[in-house]
């Protein structure tokens, strides 16, 4: 049985960005580009019940209604739809993005490579995160200051989050699977998404986010 196509939506007002990057998506396996927008009331008049993307990359400035209200609009309306983020990187509104429920974010200096393996990242796994963005975004928060961090509502998840509070102890990975009730692969999982996620090199590392995200709080 032949599988269905992703549909791909784009909200982009340079037509000759758009348009080419719609056809390098038409080129991939299992994606097809359905609709095409300006701006995002042009995407929303342009929006019907059949005509509804899986991924919509979303410009994140734009004339009339820009990606961040769109994204705003998204969330109430279709939250249903996986959004991915065209930007050169705007860490202070991409990080109240990620809670209005934003997949990821892609650079617009990307290259297709990069492109076909964020649309497949947030095909399967609902998410994508390059190293860069993940690097930038941690050096922000890290300046914030652990109290008002955002790092824990962002990124992980609560089985993510268990993990991490656990990490900080002298328990071994084995017995963190026995503690979390999970497998000791779904324990190594965790372990390399986070290095991935925080790019972090080793356990230290992931101890050190804790600490600076209010994950854990230690006392002198």
């Amino acid at each position: 049985m032949k599988q269905s196509l992703v549909k791909v939506g784009m909200v982009e007002d340079h037509i000759m960005v758009r348009d080419a990057l719609a056809n390098v998506i038409n080129s991939f396996d299992g994606f097809t580009v359905t609709l095409l927008a300006d701006n995002g009331k042009d995407f929303i008049n342009k929006l019907n019940v059949g005509n509804i993307p899986d991924i919509l990359l979303v410009d994140l400035n734009m004339p009339e209604m820009d990606g961040r209200e769109l994204t705003l609009w998204l969330s109430k309306n279709n939250p249903e739809i996986k959004i991915l983020i065209l930007t050169m990187f705007d860490a202070e509104s991409l990080i109240h993005m990620i809670k209005s429920g934003v997949c990821g974010f892609l650079k617009k200096d990307a290259t297709y490579s990069e492109l076909k393996l964020a649309l497949n990242s947030v095909k399967e796994k609902n998410n994508y995160c390059s190293h860069s963005f993940t690097s930038r975004l941690f050096s922000l928060t890290k300046n914030l200051g652990a109290k008002n961090s955002l790092w824990g509502n962002i990124l992980l998840n609560e089985n993510e989050i268990s993990f991490l509070k656990l990490t900080t102890s002298e328990m071994t990975y084995k017995e963190i699977a026995q503690a979390m009730k999970i497998s000791p692969r779904t324990i190594d999982n965790y372990r390399d998404s986070l290095f991935l996620k925080l790019n972090a090199k080793c356990r230290v590392g992931l101890v050190m986010y804790a600490v600076r995200a209010g994950i854990i709080n230690i006392n002198y």
